[in-house]
């Protein structure tokens, strides 16, 4: 990690710049959701995405906590100003940051700012950061869904534990992931998968989303499959919401 860019962050000096990718309901193109995604800008100028931040192994968990509320705080300023509530908005939430008490304090707060029904925001779990107690897990998403809030799960198809999240979690939404989306065209089986996905999504009500669709012939594919919702290169890279510092007393 840069020297002092941890410092920068926990300081509220750098520029957090949330970024938004579109999701589209693929049987006649209309935009259903934004995803953010948590982006910041260096000194320079240059914007980097902060996984590899949170990742970084000098990192401390009390000093990757705090990155992880700093960087929503950034998101949900970003959905309160510029957002509405013709179209969903997806919040990624790294598990662990449940178990903060800073999130829970912050959350009310960042819903008041809302301009329409915290029903059009649905936090999304990644698994950068594994959840042994499945359990623990559930029990937050109760309390978020007794919020009005809805709840997804992440790169289903790229391990157990995806699927461990989806029965326990019941999630409004399923996002499949890249691996089961990439060169779906030219594998019988992934495009299966993806069908057979579909239509258990279905049945349960549940919205199903393709992420990372990067060619026409894979796009071609997920909507041969049945596939609701895509999001990827080819229908929408992301772009920037407008940055605004985040100041010390915010985070």
């Amino acid at each position: 990690m840069p020297k002092g860019i941890l410092e920068r962050m926990l300081r509220g000096d750098a520029n957090i710049v949330p970024h938004v990718q579109p999701m589209y309901r693929l049987s006649d193109n209309r935009l259903m959701a934004l995803e953010y995604l948590a982006r910041h800008e260096d000194a320079e100028g240059t914007t980097h995405a902060v996984g590899p931040l949170l990742q970084h192994p000098s990192l401390t968990a009390a000093d990757r906590l705090a990155l992880d509320l700093t960087f929503l705080e950034a998101t949900f300023q970003s959905i309160a100003r510029d957002g509405d509530g013709s179209h969903l908005h997806f919040v990624n939430l790294e598990p662990v940051s449940l178990e903060a008490p800073g999130f829970w304090a912050s959350l009310p707060r960042w819903m008041e700012a809302l301009p329409f029904s915290p029903d059009r925001v649905v936090m999304e779990f990644t698994e950068s950061q594994r959840v042994h107690d499945l359990e623990a897990l559930q029990g937050y998403v109760g309390r978020l869904r007794d919020l009005g809030l809805r709840v997804a799960v992440d790169d289903l198809g790229a391990g157990v534990a995806s699927l461990s999240h989806m029965a326990l979690l019941a999630p409004d939404f399923i996002k499949a992931d890249r691996s089961l989306v990439h060169q779906a065209h030219r594998r019988p089986y992934q495009a299966a998968l993806l069908n057979a996905l579909a239509h258990f999504a279905e049945a349960m009500r549940i919205g199903f989303i393709a992420e990372g669709i990067e060619t026409l012939e894979e796009l071609e594919s997920v909507i041969d499959a049945g596939v609701p919702w895509g999001q990827g290169y080819i229908l929408g890279q992301p772009w920037p919401s407008r940055p605004r510092p985040i100041a010390a007393s915010e985070s």
